[in-house]
């Protein structure tokens, strides 16, 4: 127990957090001389290799010298705060790494407060410092400004710092020193961070932090043992956080972890992090323990979910043609899961029992799921997301706000601010962060930055990066205005022509290329007015002018305007819809029919 330290890795997204990770490993002799290795190695989720982020909590067990280090690699981004609140329950210290140009992020700030909030002791890195727009000095000096701002005590405002470029993987306390490996890092970590403060002599007690899915050996609870120690086949029972007993069952399998690898243990001890299997209805939060256990650990509460997306069956004229998950029995099972496994994640079920709403952190953790799903096969219908709104003691109305960070060049701020204003959102700063760059931050309604991640990327041409937080429940700002374009609408079922579409162009954007698919309510393209209009976009030529009709060939169309899920979840108007199939992504009206459409719309404005 003496020899074991644990820690989790904080980061914003793309500070480099699972590439220095990946070098600690390599470094600590984890990997075999001759072992190839994936770069990125943690970031084992397909998605999370894809888009270079990190959207589970994995844990990894490096044997530095005498000493266990036990590491979590955590989610930078916000949309996966539930990760980030379990995984710090069972740290004892925590690795800071921030951005040697970009300084302290909104992200860096969110996952900072609950680790200080913790009563952590952070050591600092700061990263990527060969970078040539690094502002090594000014970063330091922002993140004892955080620190200060976030009531950290006297003790943690006494932080070490470190150096370091961890792609290369070296580290050091001075930028003086010699630049060889990470040793300086592994070194401060077995000082600064305390062994855990366990009773080794008390019953077994673990609380459960992170639940797996294992195809051989089924469920896998991973946690610190806060107490006692524990062999194969053990009798435990699960206490949920009231201290109702959950269930009585024996430990079939214990593992701890080397490197990336679980590893099967006949004995766990005090102050370890490791798995189990064999508890079948014990979940994320809940006290796994010896029987004569009777008051549960506590576990940190979870931050609300602020934004709902309604899930049901794909009812599109192309149903069940792409898929092989198309029920809502398939969809509620999958949900139900998902809502377990993922403590950030709420699900409830619609009247009919068709529909299913989802309620998350985010655009991105809600788009995450959806892209999960339909790599699985499922056929998915998905409505706008809409903000989870409170009622204050006098009944009045509460919105989430959040805090958005931008960092652009000079020319794109007075768009940007513009745009914000305009979206009922509050300028709290705006300062020069280093070459042509200004920082903006603002206060804004969740809601009114639903779809203005893609506004946003057009208006400052690629080069703005924007982030954001969940700030604080606040009085309704009352109505924004919604997405100003119309859409254009298939009118009519068969396949697109070039020739169609390249009529169409002067009326708007489109979102499809010739020779797709569709049916009549689907939505192809953006109107350039604020109406929506209903085109025809499977016309041909008229075969009597022989001479014309074999040069379709030769027209000259502007490419697609392409969508990401997550944006085009966002585009969407509430009488809209999003059909998610594993080879497509369409977006539709509800209601098909332009007769249906007008009925509907008479009964909203009654």
């Amino acid at each position: 127990m003496n020899n074991i330290r644990n820690l989790a890795i904080i980061a914003h997204v793309d500070h480099g957090k699972t590439t220095l990770i990946d070098n600690m490993l390599k470094q600590s002799g984890t990997f075999r001389d001759n072992q190839q290795v994936d770069e990125r190695v943690m970031d084992s989720n397909e998605l999370e290799k894809e888009r270079g982020i990190t959207i589970l909590a994995k844990c990894t067990s490096i044997h530095y010298e005498d000493y266990k280090l036990n590491i979590v690699d955590t989610p930078g981004h916000a949309d996966f705060g539930g990760e980030v609140e379990r995984v710090l329950s069972m740290v004892d210290g925590v690795v800071l790494l921030v951005d040697a140009s970009e300084g302290p992020m909104p992200q860096t700030k969110f996952v900072l407060s609950k680790a200080l909030k913790l009563g952590l002791r952070p050591i600092v890195v700061i990263n990527k410092v060969d970078r040539p727009d690094s502002r090594i000095d000014e970063v330091l000096n922002e993140i004892f400004d955080l620190f200060a701002a976030l009531d950290a005590t006297e003790e943690q405002l006494d932080f070490p710092v470190l150096y370091a470029v961890g792609r290369d993987g070296w580290a050091v306390t001075d930028l003086k020193d010699e630049r060889t490996d990470l040793t300086p890092l592994f070194q401060l970590i077995i000082k600064h961070i305390p062994q855990p403060n366990v009773d080794r002599t008390a019953p077994f007690s673990m609380l459960a932090t992170i639940l797996n899915y294992d195809p051989y050996v089924g469920r896998i609870l991973i946690g610190k043992v806060y107490a006692g120690t524990a062999k194969v086949n053990l009798n435990v029972k699960s206490m949920n956080l009231n201290g109702e007993l959950i269930e009585s069952t024996k430990l079939t399998k214990l593992f701890g972890f080397k490197g990336i690898e679980r590893i099967p243990l006949t004995e766990i001890e005090a102050g370890d992090i490791i798995a189990i299997a064999g508890v079948e209805k014990a979940t994320v939060s809940d006290t796994i323990c010896d029987a004569s256990v009777t008051i549960p650990l506590k576990s940190t509460p979870i931050d609300p979910p602020t934004m709902a997306i309604t899930i049901g069956v794909n009812d599109s004229p192309f149903a069940g043609q792409e898929g092989t998950k198309v029920t809502s029995r398939m969809i509620l099972d999958r949900l139900k899961r998902e809502a377990e496994t993922n403590v950030a994640i709420t699900l409830s079920i619609n009247e009919q029992g068709e529909s299913f709403e989802v309620g998350g952190r985010g655009e991105l953790q809600l788009g995450v799921l959806i892209e999960t799903m339909r790599r699985e096969g499922f056929e998915l219908s998905v409505s706008r997301p809409r903000v989870l709104f409170k009622r204050d003691e006098n009944n009045g109305l509460l919105e989430p706000i959040e805090e958005v960070v931008v960092d652009v060049d000079e020319n794109y701020s007075g768009v940007v601010v513009e745009k914000l204003s305009q979206r009922k959102g509050e300028l709290k700063d705006m300062r020069p962060s280093g070459g042509n760059k200004i920082r903006i931050i603002f206060h804004v309604p969740s809601r009114s930055l639903i779809g203005y991640q893609g506004e946003f990327r057009n208006d400052t041409r690629g080069t703005g990066v924007l982030s954001r937080l969940f700030h604080s429940y606040q009085e309704y700002r009352g109505e924004i205005e919604g997405r100003r374009n119309g859409v254009l609408i298939s009118n009519c079922d068969g396949e697109t022509t070039a020739y169609a579409i390249w009529n169409l162009e002067d009326r708007g954007t489109m979102f499809i290329p010739p020779k797709t698919k569709v049916y009549e309510g689907m939505i192809i393209g953006e109107h350039n007015r604020d109406n929506d209009l209903e085109v025809n976009a499977v016309r041909g030529k008229k075969l009597t002018n022989m001479r014309a009709s074999g040069t379709d060939e030769n027209i000259v169309l502007t490419p697609p305007r392409e969508i990401t899920l997550e944006e085009v979840i966002s585009y969407i108007d509430r009488d809209e819809l999003v059909e998610v199939t594993p080879k497509n992504i369409r977006i539709r009206k509800k209601h098909l029919n332009p007769h249906d459409r007008k009925k509907s719309s008479r009964k909203e404005d009654v």
